[in-house]
């Protein structure tokens, strides 16, 4: 079995900061993929940011410029630093990792965090 446990979530300003982390840990042979998604109030999961384990990196267009994906590959762990964070960037952050392992290649989503940018 396979988790991913998000932290870093909170309440922010607008024009704040926050980074949030997803460690991966049991049975992993590699990480293929990894990204973060966010689900905002009565809206559809949609993708944030996309990183491949060639380095390859894909942003959604209202975040370009603002955060940055990364990961440690000897931690298992990807995090997403967000800056000048908007009110409609509220909304829950899931990360999502591509994990070889030993039910074999295998998407897997943490639990979410909350991100609430409010003055």
């Amino acid at each position: 079995q396979v988790q991913l446990v998000e932290s870093g979530g909170g309440l922010v300003q607008p024009g704040g900061s926050l980074r949030l982390s997803c460690a991966a840990s049991g049975r992993i042979f590699s990480i293929n993929a990894v990204g973060w998604y966010r689900q905002g109030s009565e809206k559809q999961r949609e993708l944030v940011a996309r990183k491949t384990s060639g380095g390859s990196t894909n942003y959604a267009d209202s975040v370009k410029g603002r955060f940055t994906i990364s990961r440690d590959n000897a931690k298992n762990t990807v995090y997403l630093q967000m800056n000048s964070l908007k009110p409609e960037d509220t909304a829950v952050y899931y990360c999502w990792s591509l994990v070889t392992g030993t039910e074999g290649l295998k998407g897997y989503w943490g639990q979410g965090t909350q991100v609430t940018v409010s003055s």
